[in-house]
Formats: structure tokens, sequence, C-alpha cells
């Protein structure tokens, strides 16, 4: 008998259900489901292959977790992007990760630099690659960049600081997605910047690591008007459009959609 079958009905609809909360996330994030897009049940059960009680409860949690506006008797709507909201996640994310460093730092032991040392190897080798092959390697590097600075503060012991950490990185990492689609980022002045951090911690200076951070954090998060406000943003694709439909859904998009898978 295998797990599947094994596996209770109660079993297999909480399995159904986080894995379609975490498909959901990722195309949010990842912009396949647009800012402010409205998400229409009916629609949005057919693409992701699910019963609309089931897509409800999952938007329910998203709208919990910020990403998802719940609009009453008008159903769900992706939630809008803004300069302040920016500025706000930005601040948010510069305190929770800058602290989590400094915990990590003053915990630090070879297992930890390890970890460290192993994800900034990954992120490096695709940072000298990317700026040639960015449609090829953006992906990957986004993910490295990620497994890197979660690295860092791996050694923190504090369970919420990380869980919240985790919340403002992911709606920033939605805003970066944005930024991406609309001018290239400058990767080259992020990689010196991910080294010296790398340096500062592997030296024990808490000070200078969170410094070089917090200043990193800020630098990745500068956009002007044009990349958020959805009528002025450059139309560069078809992931731009005012859609709820998301783009693994949509003609031609396999491919991406199986990328997505490894993110």
């Amino acid at each position: 008998m295998t797990l599947e079958q094994a596996a209770s009905p109660e079993t297999q609809a909480a399995t159904l259900t986080e894995a379609l909360h975490e498909r959901i996330r990722q195309d949010i994030i990842l912009g396949a489901l647009p800012p402010a897009s409205k998400l229409k049940l009916e629609h949005l059960s057919k693409a992701y292959g699910v019963s609309v009680n089931t897509l409800r409860e999952t938007l329910s949690r998203l709208a919990a977790d910020g990403l998802v506006v719940a609009e009453g008797q008008r159903g769900f709507a992706v939630l809008p992007v803004s300069n302040d909201d920016l500025r706000d996640i930005t601040q948010m994310r510069q305190l929770l990760e800058c602290q989590a460093l400094r915990l990590s730092i003053e915990r630090g032991d070879l297992d930890w630099e390890s970890r460290v040392v192993a994800a900034y190897h990954k992120l490096h080798k695709v940072e000298e690659l990317v700026e040639e092959r960015p449609d090829e390697l953006g992906e990957s590097w986004e993910r490295y960049n990620q497994e890197f600075h979660s690295a860092l503060i791996s050694n923190c012991q504090s369970r919420w600081l990380k869980f919240y950490y985790q919340a403002m990185y992911d709606h920033s990492r939605r805003y970066r997605m944005i930024s991406l689609k609309a001018r290239p980022f400058p990767r080259a002045q992020s990689a010196a910047e991910h080294k010296a951090i790398l340096e500062a911690a592997l030296a024990r200076d808490a000070d200078r690591a969170s410094a070089i951070l917090e200043a990193h954090i800020l630098k990745g998060a500068a956009m002007d008007d044009a990349l958020i406000d959805p009528a002025k943003r450059p139309k560069s694709g078809p992931h731009q459009s005012n859609t709820s439909e998301p783009a693994s859904h949509k003609p031609g998009a396999t491919k991406m959609a199986q990328r997505r898978k490894h993110i």
C-alpha cells in the first residue's frame, strides 16, 4: 500500500490545500497574478483544477498572509502595490533581517559558516554569468539570492523573528519581480554588497554586516512611480496585464511554470 493510498481523505485534502496555497502564493509573488487583479473564483477553479470551496479557503489564507485582499461580496483581489507599501515593507525588512543577522552572528559556529559560504558560492557563480544570460539565469539568481540571505540569519534562534522576516522578504520579492520586468537589475553592485556582507559576517563584525545589509535592502527596493503604478508601468510582456489568469495556465507558458517549481 502506498502512502497516498494509506492517507486519510482529510490528509489528502490538507495536502491539496497546502499545494494550492503555495502555488497561488508563488504566482502572486512572481507576478503571474498581477497586483490589483480580480481573482474570479469560477475562472481560477478551472485554471488550478480545484473546487470553488477549496479555492475560497486558500484565498482567505492568502488574505491573512497579506497577499490577497478580501472585498466582501465582491470576492478577492491581489494586493495592490504602492510607494507607501514598498517603503513600509523595506523598513520592516531592515529592522527584522538586520536584527536576525546580529543574533545569528552572535551564535555563529562552524556549521553556520559552512551554510553561509556554500550559499554565497552558488550565488557568486551565478552572479558572474547572469548579466550575459539574464533570461536563462535570472530565476536561478533570485533563488540563490534568497538562499544566501536565509543562510545569513539561519543561526538566529527566534522563530517569530524569522517568521515575520520571511513574510517581509516575500512581499519585497513581489516588488522586485515588478522592477525586473521593467528595467535591468544592477547585479554588479549587488554582488559587491553580497561579498562585503559575507566578509563582515565571517569576521563576526555584526555592526558592519548589519550596516551593509541595511543599505543593501534599501538600494534593492529603490523604485519610482512608473514601476509601481500599473497605468504607468512599461508594457514589456503578457504578464503585465491586469488579469486574474495565472501565466502558468496561458498558452506557451508551460516552461515558465516548470521553472517556477524550483524557486
